[in-house]
């Protein structure tokens, strides 16, 4: 059985989950569930980064423990999911027992390599992104990211000889499929080939938060070593099952701002392990409010509880999927949110569920037996091209041709008058409208979850696999129609 092993990044926990943390589990979790229904072996990751600074430093602020606070906040994450319908295998804290002792063994093997070594390290340090950063960087003085001052930092610390894994990290990053999309990728590259690249400070010291090196105590590991180590330690590596089984990673989703960790830190730190590297970095892009990035630190955070509980958990899924192309920026609006409720969940899909069940019912009892396909509608579907979409991670498109071939069965009723047909003739289309809304139910079941689930128990069916996107598969129905799928939004 072919495998799949995508990671969501881990959150840090300084503060509560915003849409955008949202908005990536809901892409990993639609490609999670759609590698399901090819019946590959799919192993799903995400989880919180427990050991940051700005997580000890948000507690103080809050005159909290730190261990106190951050397993407050780790559980608000965890409802995140909950509440979104995000199906993973496994939701991994960088506080559990497991990972510390693997990023330590981790942190050694290349120490024993003589790839750290120790030297003093003079910098501007951006707290909010846990990394130095250089002049250039900066935009007026601060970090673009998150908008303050840096503090200018002097200290001891143990720094990896990310410098000696250039050529090699040239090589990779230049592979087809390692960056995508493929301009996040020419980002990488031409910063790799301009620049000198530099060995990176990989401990902190005399920090009472985070994981003590191993071969140093007065120093506990930097964040992004320990954090990035999380993708092995999830899958119990080096010797469980689960890492022989699904390692290398297939996806590492993640936002374009940590692209650099991704696509270079981490391929660096695994070529000095020894350890294959993941196949792909799929980098999203940023959601927007009034087109300025989302963010705690910005102020200007929005809480996707808001949405699902005014809206549902599947009509804020669907919204984020089919308004953002897939690797560009999103801004969030409320209104469009409600302009596609209305007119694509309600009016297309609710409206050409109602209208079949309800015929159904009436003139058969609910009861519809085979009958001779409508080829004319069978044709209107092109699970090719949702396939491919799919296969390019084109999320949106996937979903806006799904709802083409909706869009077409109402066309299809409209055209053939099927409430006026009779007896037989009418069976017929029925038959094949309700092939249509299975096949359709399978299609959306990664993206909208919930609704998929509803459909199936009024068609009186269990949920199918892609392989069973064929027409003609059920021998008879028994419908039942159950109220309204969408609400209508005043």
């Amino acid at each position: 059985m072919k495998k799949f092993y995508i990671t969501t990044a881990i959150d840090y926990v300084n503060a509560e989950p915003h849409i955008g943390h949202a908005y990536e589990k809901i892409l990993a979790d639609v490609l999670a569930r759609w590698h399901r229904l090819k019946e590959e072996d799919v192993f799903f990751l995400t989880g919180t980064d427990d050991n940051a600074q700005k997580n000890e430093e948000a507690a103080k602020k809050v005159n909290k423990d730190t261990k106190e606070f951050v397993d407050e906040n780790a559980e608000k994450f965890k409802e995140l999911c909950k509440i979104l319908n995000i199906s993973y295998n496994h939701f991994i804290r960088t506080t559990e027992s497991k990972h510390k002792r693997i990023a330590r063994d981790i942190f050694r093997s290349v120490y024993e390599k003589g790839d750290i070594y120790k030297s003093n390290y003079e910098g501007l340090y951006c707290t909010g992104c846990e990394e130095f950063k250089t002049e250039k960087e900066l935009v007026d003085g601060k970090c673009p990211e998150h908008n303050q001052e840096l503090k200018l930092i002097k200290e001891e610390s143990y720094f990896f000889k990310l410098s000696k894994y250039r050529n090699k990290l040239i090589k990779l990053v230049e592979s087809k499929d390692f960056i995508l999309p493929k301009e996040k990728r020419n980002d990488i590259l031409s910063r790799l080939k301009d620049d000198e690249l530099k060995d990176l400070s990989v401990s902190r010291i005399n920090k009472e938060w985070g994981i003590k090196t191993p071969i140093d105590e007065k120093h506990v590991i930097y964040v992004w070593f320990d954090a990035l180590i999380n993708y092995v330690s999830g899958v119990d590596y080096p010797e469980g099952e689960k890492f022989k089984q699904f390692w290398p990673a297939d996806v590492h989703l993640i936002g374009k701002g940590i692209n650099w960790f991704h696509s270079v830190i981490w391929p660096g730190m695994l070529m000095s392990a020894k350890i294959k590297t993941p196949k792909t970095i799929l980098v999203h892009g940023y959601l927007t409010v009034n087109g300025k990035k989302i963010g705690k630190s910005l102020g200007n955070v929005v809480n996707p509880k808001f949405f699902v509980d005014k809206y549902g958990a599947d009509q804020l899924r669907y919204y984020l999927i089919r308004e953002i192309p897939f690797g560009q920026d999103g801004d969030v609006n409320e209104g469009i949110l409600k302009i596609r409720i209305n007119n694509e969940l309600a009016n297309e899909l609710g409206n050409l569920v109602s209208r079949i069940l309800t015929l159904a019912e009436k003139n058969f009892n609910g009861e519809i037996k085979k009958s001779v396909l409508d080829k004319k509608l069978i044709d209107r579907l092109n699970l090719k091209k949702i396939h491919d979409c799919m296969d390019k991670f084109e999320l949106h498109n996937a979903l806006s041709e799904i709802f083409r071939f909706i869009s077409e069965c109402n066309k299809h009723i409209n055209e053939e008058k099927i409430w006026e047909l009779k007896d037989k003739e009418q069976e017929k289309h029925l038959y094949t409208l309700l092939e249509s809304l299975r096949i359709i139910s399978i299609l959306i079941s990664p993206f909208i979850p919930e609704t998929s689930r509803k459909l199936n128990k009024q068609l009186g069916i269990k949920n199918g696999l892609l392989d069973e996107c064929r027409f003609g598969l059920i021998k008879s129905y028994k419908v039942k129609k159950e109220g309204i799928l969408f609400n209508k939004i005043e």
